[in-house]
Formats: structure tokens, C-alpha cells, sequence
């Protein structure tokens, strides 16, 4: 059976969350500024335009910036610790303690070290976004089937191709899967360093939506802030089809 492509999957689903949404907000009475209705929010997405994108121009560059540095960090600690095991004894304490801190204790820090502007965001993004990768991409590379790296050796291959041609290809399903949850998670550590310091973005915004109880359009905020994240996973979980077609799991996607 084939699976139902995911561009007709995620407007259907948006379509039957938005009508479980208003069927609650006319059935229980929730206030409005406790919970606003989805054609508020339409209202409020509409008359805020401007602001809305603008924030989300910003909170999007911060996330791409850090998702692409994220996901290089996370590669090259991946090989460092799979080719050189004592630096793996080294580092990977470094990297668990580096992800036990909670990370609304981590953002204050950051914003005071790297300032309000969109380099501590970025650094938040890396943070959060680099562990999957380094962990999805290290766990591939050490699960190399053996008798692929016989192979290599009979045919005289050096170590360098050996990691080139037949470690790396191996590892990138599991890469795959670490950037796609990599993907989904890199906007929160974005609106995470907004709503500590930041004179812009979608967590900023909704930060001070939140304060002033114009929850209408801190939903429309989130609205946005959910769509970039469906549209960021879906191209990465479209380009890893495409571009891996012999990972297992990205078939069924």
C-alpha cells in the first residue's frame, strides 16, 4: 500500500485541528482571551501583516543560520569521535553535560556573552540542534556493516576512502534522521533566545502579545512559527528522500 504523499497529509490535518478548534470555542464558551477562535486569528493575522512577517524573517534567518552551523558542528564531532576513539572518550561527556543544562538557564547567559542581537539566537539554534545530528550521525558510523569494510580492505582502499565511499554513505540514513528531528526542534532555540532578550522575531512578538493579553495574535504568531517548522521539515524530509534512496526510513514519508 502506498503511502499518502505528505503535501495532501498536512492540509488535511491543519483543516480537521482548525475545526476541532472552533467546535471547543463554541461548545465549552472559552473566553476569547484565554482561548481565541480561529477566525480571530485570522483577524488578527490579517490587520498584523506587516509585524507578523517581519518577525518571522527574522526568527527564519536565525534558524537557518543555526541549523546549517548545527548540522556541521554535530557532522564534524560525529567523525572526530568515530575516527579518533580517545577524543571520543573526551568529548562525549562534554557533549552530554552541554545538553543537561535546561536551556531557558542557558539563553540569559548567552544573550549576556553574545549580546541581544541575532548571534546569541543562533547559538541557542546550534546548541539545541547539534546533539541529534552528532548522535544520529556518530551512532551510522558505527554501525557499518563489517563486511563492507572487508570488502574495501580486499580491494586495497585506503582508510580515507574507505570513509568516503562506504562509512559515510552508510551512515547518512541515520543522518537523515537526526537532521530531521535537528529540523523541527531549531526554531524553539530561536523564540527561546527572543523571548530572553531580543528587540524582534516571533518570540519576541509573542512575548509581548502575551503581556498586553492580545492572545489573538500571539496564536497567529505560533501559527507562523508552526508553519515555518512543517515547511523546513518537510523540505528536509523531501530533499533526504530524494537525495538518500536507499535509507529505510524515508519511504514511507
Amino acid at each position: 500500500m502506498n503511502a499518502i504523499p505528505l503535501y495532501f497529509r498536512i492540509p488535511v490535518l491543519l483543516v480537521g485541528l482548525l475545526c476541532i478548534w472552533q467546535g471547543i470555542y463554541l461548545f465549552l464558551g472559552i473566553p476569547s482571551y484565554l482561548l481565541p477562535s480561529p477566525i480571530s486569528v485570522f483577524i488578527a493575522f490579517k490587520d498584523n501583516q506587516l509585524l507578523l512577517w517581519s518577525a518571522a524573517l527574522t526568527t527564519f534567518n536565525e534558524t537557518i543560520i543555526g541549523l546549517i552551523l548545527g548540522c556541521g558542528l554535530g557532522m564534524i564531532l560525529a567523525l572526530m569521535m568515530s575516527l579518533v576513539p580517545f577524543i571520543r572518550q573526551w568529548l562525549m561527556p562534554v557533549i552530554l553535560i552541554s545538553q543537561s543544562i535546561p536551556t531557558f538557564a542557558l539563553a540569559p547567559l548567552l544573550v549576556l556573552w553574545f549580546g541581544f542581537g541575532i548571534s546569541s539566537k543562533i547559538v541557542m539554534a546550534m546548541i539545541m540542534i547539534f546533539f541529534p545530528v552528532t548522535s544520529a550521525f556518530f551512532d551510522g558510523l558505527s554501525r557499518t556493516p563489517p563486511e563492507w569494510i572487508e570488502l574495501g580492505k580486499t580491494m586495497n582502499s585506503s582508510p580515507l576512502r574507505q570513509l568516503l565511499f562506504i562509512r559515510i554513505p552508510a551512515a547518512l540514513p541515520s543522518f537523515a534522521s537526526g537532521l530531521r528531528i535537528a529540523t523541527a526542534i531549531a526554531p524553539i532555540g530561536a523564540v527561546v533566545g527572543e523571548w530572553v532578550g531580543a528587540s524582534s522575531g516571533l518570540g519576541f512578538l509573542m512575548q509581548n502579545a502575551n503581556s498586553r493579553f492580545q492572545t489573538d495574535l500571539m496564536f497567529a504568531a505560533l501559527f507562523i512559527l508552526s508553519m515555518m517548522t512543517i515547511c523546513l521539515w518537510g523540505i528536509v524530509a523531501i530533499g533526504t528522500k530524494k537525495l538518500i534512496p536507499w535509507a529505510e526510513n524515508t519511504k514511507d514519508l
